[in-house]
């Protein structure tokens, strides 16, 4: 199946759309306010940046590996909370307000870590969303080999205990993207080459540059500092369970809502997906909810991923008003709409593993 030619909704839910939209315009009326990032995110933004770079440089200022490895993981672990609380948003055109802005936004922010800003918004918000657990779309479950995700995957022996080791495949979602992926994206390899938005030869230029920054900050500077202190292949390792570490964490928030949900669709006939998109939101993802709430705060929203899949061009600030617009406009139309706990939550995930890990002729049985 191929990505040139995206799936089209047969119909959009108007009813829905309309009370959705309604309530939204009284919602912001009422604060007058806006969907986009507002002074209390551009703080947070300027404290996660701040703690970025302390941490960075306190790394190149130790000598000893124990001392060196905790700011280093540090630095990593500030850049995965930029990537979540302001990469994300900027991705959806939701932090400033100009596409070009978001843009750039995320080209830095994305630095730190290695990823290419543009191919994470061509695989996450121009697929990822719009065809959230539709095979041969979504490349957030695309056959890899280690996991079987979905009914309509190739199964093998070892993935009856993929319940046990998908954790080390969320940790090396990361380094595999930034030193994969993300080139393979660039070099005219996978479908969603076309869809980037740089092409040609400034489009590369611009993606060596950023991936050389990336190299010279991450490991690059640490080197030269720490030349007779720490070998290099220890940075080296240091980087990469820092990077394994952060993307376990990141990937296990963003990808476990739609495993638990459990509903996942084949390559749709016609080129047509059956649902609207709220109806299919609603049958793909979950909310759940982060005790203390500040906790919801720090993850960008990630605990509320239903709200976020309707309403992906807002802030993550208003997704708490939202969830509760989401919830009285549920009940109106004769939708389920539930806020799941943690615990329930990381069991519906297990539970989906173990039963795609399950030879194919039973774990196709629905």
């Amino acid at each position: 199946m191929s990505h040139n030619s995206p799936p089209r909704a047969e119909g959009r839910d108007r009813a829905l759309h309309k009370a959705f939209r309604t309530a939204c315009q009284r919602y912001l009326a009422a604060r007058r306010d806006h969907r986009f990032a507002d002074r209390g995110m551009w703080l947070k933004l300027a404290f996660l940046t701040l703690g970025c770079a302390l941490c960075y440089l306190l790394c190149l200022s130790r000598s000893d590996l124990s001392g060196y490895a905790l700011c280093y993981f540090g630095f990593i672990f500030f850049a995965m909370m930029l990537v979540v609380n302001v990469l994300h948003d900027a991705s959806h055109n939701a932090f400033c307000r100009t596409a070009a802005a978001n843009a750039w936004l995320g080209r830095v922010i994305s630095l730190p870590l290695g990823l290419d800003a543009d191919s994470w918004q061509v695989r996450h918000v121009q697929f990822h969303h719009p065809y959230t657990n539709i095979q041969g779309y979504d490349p957030d479950i695309d056959e890899n080999g280690v996991l079987c995700q979905t009914p309509f995957q190739r199964w093998k022996p070892v993935m009856r205990f993929q319940h046990l080791y998908w954790p080390l495949v969320a940790a090396l979602t990361f380094p595999w993207y930034a030193w994969w992926m993300d080139w393979r994206d660039r070099l005219g390899n996978t479908p969603f080459t076309c869809h980037l938005p740089r092409q040609g030869a400034g489009g590369a230029g611009l993606f060596l540059l950023l991936k050389g920054a990336h190299f010279l900050l991450a490991l690059g500077v640490p080197a030269l500092c720490m030349a007779g202190q720490i070998p290099f292949i220890t940075l080296l390792c240091v980087y990469l369970a820092s990077q394994m570490l952060v993307s376990a964490l990141f990937v296990s928030l963003l990808i476990g809502t739609h495993w638990a949900k459990g509903h996942f669709y084949p390559a749709p006939e016609k080129n047509a997906v059956s649902q609207s998109p709220y109806h299919h939101a609603f049958a793909t993802t979950f909310d759940w909810g982060a005790k203390p709430r500040l906790l919801g705060y720090w993850l960008g929203g990630l605990n509320l991923h239903l709200t976020h899949h309707l309403f992906p061009d807002w802030s993550h600030r208003h997704f708490s008003a939202l969830s509760a617009i989401i919830g009285d406009v549920a009940r109106e139309h004769g939708l389920t709409y539930q806020i799941l706990s943690v615990r329930d939550l990381l069991r519906l995930q297990r539970r989906h593993l173990k039963r795609m890990g399950v030879k194919p002729e039973k774990n196709r049985r629905r």
